[in-house]
């Protein structure tokens, strides 16, 4: 028995492996594209959602026959049935491939079709007629990558929100732990850790503002565009039905109200939004890195802050703890980075009518959002849960700082206060000491003048 099927399309025959439910567009570009990762799976849902609601939109405006309509919905509830692993079987091909998404849209199309023939033999179900009917993979497939951002952001931004949530805690926890602060990396004058942590959740809740006010251009949907936005061979009504069903299923908001022309040739919603995710990987960045330098030593470099022990931290050296949810946060953020310039780079090629960088753009947009929503779950729980600071190592910084002698300025001048602050540095001796020293400052005027937790302008949190 042949392990092979016959199948034509325009361009002649093809051998399809027997039990294969694509069919033959798929099996030539299966052949013609064998290099990278698979196109998201995310895409391929969203792909046959728009076409169930396709089916049904078809169907109410009588574009197709009931009976055809009703088997398209009934083989795409079958396959949205399958798990990731049986569903990926049939949908094989590659991101780096035509750059409309085609040959995965008609993936879709031609799977649909032999599952519906194999619930149905009775009734024919062509992938181009009735699966793709009044659509394009020129519409059909920046709707699909639009859909699948947007969600993907509502993910993100979970996941920040948890974020915040966690660091709130420590912000309450220690608004009066007073630690000494850096700028240029060198000391400053002191503040508390809460208040270091309150910088660290105001800029996330800043991104968090940005990527919610943003992802609302990735509501707009090319669907009714077709071929070049002209909306050929689309029914009246048809793209706002499918729009209103994509609102229903993903709870989020969708329209088709919008200019199909911009909607096949520009994909700015998606570069923007991209944007704000590469705000958000350059400030979790910054906290990433604070956290861990806070945390470095325990006994050798700062020690200001202990970390969670989540696993060994080297294979020869006994006892060692790394920030390891640290190191990948930051390295997702890295690759957040690099997937802004593909984005960028890909977002400027809508040649005339269309854009052909779709596939590689949605691939890394997703890639961004699911990286930063893992690494931030992780960061939250298993290392901004477990934080706790190290009160006795941050006094002792601060009792050894130089900067609190800005708090002598205002009594006597600036120029005096510096000298006091370079004798002391010169001496290798406290800044009281010094002050003392110099004959300017009494040690009554001393602990008057320079209280630390003063010097911070706590508020009551």
């Amino acid at each position: 028995m042949s392990d092979y099927r016959i199948e034509e399309d325009t361009l002649g025959a093809v051998k399809i492996p027997i039990n294969a439910l694509w069919g033959a567009q798929t099996e030539r570009s299966r052949n013609n594209f064998s290099t990278g990762a698979k196109m998201p799976l995310a895409i391929i849902k969203a792909l046959l959602q728009i076409k169930r609601s396709a089916a049904i939109a078809n169907k109410n405006v009588g574009a197709i026959e009931e009976s055809k309509a009703d088997l398209i919905v009934e083989a795409i509830d079958q396959l949205l049935g399958l798990d990731d692993e049986d569903l990926r079987k049939d949908f094989p091909l590659v991101i780096y491939q035509t750059g409309s998404g085609t040959q995965t849209n008609m993936n879709v199309n031609e799977v649909v079709s032999h599952v519906a023939q194999k619930i149905n033999s009775k009734i024919e179900i062509l992938p181009n007629d009735d699966v793709n009917h009044g659509q394009s993979s020129n519409d059909i497939f920046p709707t699909a990558m639009n859909i699948t951002a947007a969600i993907a952001v509502d993910e993100l931004e979970e996941s920040a929100q948890h974020l915040i949530d966690e660091l709130k805690k420590k912000q309450i926890r220690y608004w009066k732990t007073v630690k000494i602060g850096r700028t240029h990396l060198q000391d400053a004058t002191p503040l508390t850790f809460g208040q270091e942590v309150s910088g660290w959740i105001s800029a996330l809740e800043h991104d968090l503002s940005y990527l919610k006010l943003l992802n609302t251009t990735l509501g707009e949907l090319a669907i009714g565009g077709t071929a070049v936005g002209t909306g050929l061979n689309a029914a009246d009504g048809f793209a706002n039905e499918i729009a209103e069903q994509m609102s229903l299923v993903y709870e989020h908001k969708f329209t088709a109200d919008t200019n199909k022309f911009y909607g096949l040739a520009a994909h700015s919603g998606l570069n923007v939004v991209h944007g704000a995710i590469k705000t958000l990987a350059s400030d979790l960045m910054k906290i990433a890195n604070d956290v861990r330098f806070l945390a470095s030593g325990p006994r050798s470099g700062y020690g200001e802050l202990n970390i969670p022990a989540n696993e060994p931290g080297s294979s020869i050296m006994p006892g060692k703890v790394n920030p390891t949810q640290a190191e990948a946060i930051t390295m997702a953020a890295v690759r957040v980075m690099g997937n802004d310039v593909t984005v960028n780079v890909a977002a400027s090629q809508g040649n005339f009518e269309m854009n052909v960088y779709k596939p590689v753009l949605i691939s890394a947009f997703l890639e961004s959002a699911e990286l930063l929503t893992g690494t931030v779950y992780g960061f939250a729980d298993k290392m901004i849960a477990g934080l706790t600071v190290n009160q006795t190592r941050m006094k002792e910084l601060v009792d050894k700082s130089l900067m609190t002698v800005t708090a002598l300025s205002p009594h006597i001048g600036y120029h005096e206060s510096a000298q006091i602050a370079q004798q002391a540095q010169k001496d290798d001796t406290t800044l009281k000491v010094a002050a003392i020293k110099s004959g300017l400052v009494t040690e009554e005027q001393f602990d008057k003048w320079v209280v630390p937790i003063d010097m911070t302008n706590i508020e009551e949190k």
